[in-house]
């Protein structure tokens, strides 16, 4: 079924931008949600609407769904506060805008929806996100909707927020103290993960299926700042952190202002190798990108792209 009217949430965000320009490259319809328009700037120059609303609010959500043809969630949190099974945050937007999701897109007739969730997501995981995600794709796999959930390794691209600080880190500190430096991970390019969204939107044989993404290589924690330092050509030394200093490490950030490099949340989600179980299912039409063949255009900053970025982030200071 061709799927023409497509609604985001999050799509503002570095995977939402991306797949936006994905989704209007093949002339779909896009609106997206965002709490305040200016989230959007970046995205303003190109054919959609840009609606503001509460997705958190049943009613707002419900009149931002109608009369859609799918929906696509891309709204997480990796961090939040304590709580058993996991805390408020995590509750809010890894579990209850799924099932309020769900609710809405029911409510007005729409009948797809692919939900974005994260490799090693577990009801019974070893830590507050993980079990959020878990309990997020339990809610979706719950509902009557043809739906499809993505289960993406970390995820790298221009804008990243995981391949950039530590390229960040080594630019402005001689020494590195890396908690679980053997957690493994086998990153995803941000345009691959949109490039599968859009191969299974309108694929029927997609509905109810959920698909693990990641890129060709499996890496440690250690590897991948090493791999950082050598691109931008700033090696930091690495101490590697024993678990009981690694929490006390994470616990110094958590308490600090603003949102943490590194919380003990992240420490027991990287408890589980964030890696596939097997091949990339075919129906995705993916070769996915490395990394050493991405990340040097934008940690060096020879892209325009990351120029315009640094440009961006100093013009809002």
């Amino acid at each position: 079924m061709r799927h023409q009217a497509i609604a985001i949430i999050g799509g503002s965000g570095f995977i939402g931008s991306h797949l936006v320009n994905a989704l209007v490259e093949l002339g779909k319809d896009v609106r997206i949600a965002t709490r305040q328009r200016y989230n959007a700037r970046h995205l303003t120059l190109l054919p959609i609407d840009v609606i503001e609303t509460d997705v958190f609010d049943p009613v707002e959500l419900a009149r931002f769904v109608e009369n859609a043809d799918a929906v696509i969630n891309l709204v997480g949190t990796l961090h939040g506060g304590r709580g058993t099974p996991y805390g408020p945050e995590f509750a809010k937007a890894n579990v209850e805008l799924p099932t309020k999701i769900v609710a809405a897109c029911e409510g007005k007739g729409v009948h797809r929806l692919i939900h974005i969730s994260a490799l090693g997501a577990d009801q019974n995981g070893p830590s507050m996100y993980l079990r959020s995600k878990g309990d997020g794709e339990k809610a979706v796999r719950a509902s009557t909707l043809a739906t499809t959930i993505f289960r993406p390794s970390v995820v790298f691209g221009p804008e990243d927020a995981f391949l950039n600080q530590f390229a960040f880190l080594q630019r402005i500190f001689p020494v590195i103290p890396l908690a679980s430096p053997d957690a493994q991970f086998q990153p995803v390019f941000v345009g691959d993960v949109a490039k599968a969204i859009v191969n299974v939107l309108d694929l029927d044989a997609a509905s109810g299926r959920s698909y693990e993404l990641g890129g060709p290589t499996v890496y440690t924690l250690e590897q991948l700042v090493k791999y950082c330092g050598d691109v931008i050509g700033r090696h930091a030394r690495i101490i590697r952190l024993p678990d009981a200093l690694a929490r006390l490490q994470a616990l110094t950030f958590e308490i600090a202002p603003g949102e943490p490099v590194i919380s003990r949340d992240n420490l027991d989600s990287m408890k589980v190798p964030s890696v596939l179980s097997g091949p990339l299912a075919p129906e995705l039409g993916l070769e996915p990108a490395s990394i050493e063949t991405i990340a040097p255009v934008y940690l060096t900053g020879a892209s325009p792209r990351s120029r315009f970025n640094a440009f961006r982030a100093n013009a809002g200071r």
